[in-house]
């Protein structure tokens, strides 16, 4: 699990193999079943987790009792909630997984310590945040902006791998739209 991590970061980076030794001491790996959580809507999220395989969904009930999802992960990419992270306040959200998977995990003071201890660490730690502050932008002009045709094809060029794994339903909650719009912009696109 660590060495899909390890081809991952340095893609990214330069890192020594000394630090990415320290790196790996201060890791935990996991495998986590189909439909298991790795966070509960109260609990405080106390981890940095990188998914090595599998796919998760990050989401949230309304007062109502629908489930709105805000985001998937999938192989090399990170899966947080960062308010309660950031915090270290409960949790609103919920993470779990929709297939089989593995991760990689770093406790909160131990991630700390990496990134006082590695400064390329810290850079690439920037750098992510920065991306994912784009992507985020993009997501919420998408929602405030697009049609029901458009997000669907901005979701399908976004996440390839995950657009035929997941239920519907969830495909519908990320895009904001009901389970009958995007049935029928569905069909729309495969009579052309």
């Amino acid at each position: 699990m660590f060495n899909v991590f390890e081809k991952y970061l340095r893609s990214w980076t330069n890192i020594s193999d000394e630090e990415m030794d320290l790196i790996r001491a201060a890791s935990t790996e996991k495998k986590i079943r189909k439909w298991q959580s790795i966070l509960h809507d109260g609990e405080v999220w106390k981890s940095n987790c990188f998914i090595t395989s599998g796919c998760f969904r990050l989401y949230r009930y309304s007062p109502d009792g629908v489930d709105h999802t805000l985001r998937f992960g999938i192989e090399n990419w990170w899966i947080t909630d960062q308010e309660s992270y950031n915090h270290e306040t409960p949790s609103a959200y919920n993470i779990e997984a929709l297939a089989a998977s593995t991760i990689v995990l770093w406790s909160k003071p131990a991630w700390e310590e990496l990134l006082d201890t590695i400064p390329a660490l810290k850079h690439f730690q920037e750098r992510l945040f920065a991306r994912s502050l784009e992507m985020s932008n993009r997501r919420i002009y998408s929602l405030i902006s697009n049609s029901a045709e458009e997000k669907y094809l901005e979701f399908q060029k976004i996440y390839p791998q995950v657009f035929n794994k997941v239920p519907l339903h969830m495909v519908a909650s990320y895009l904001g739209i009901s389970r009958e719009t995007l049935s029928r912009v569905r069909a729309s696109f495969s009579k052309k």
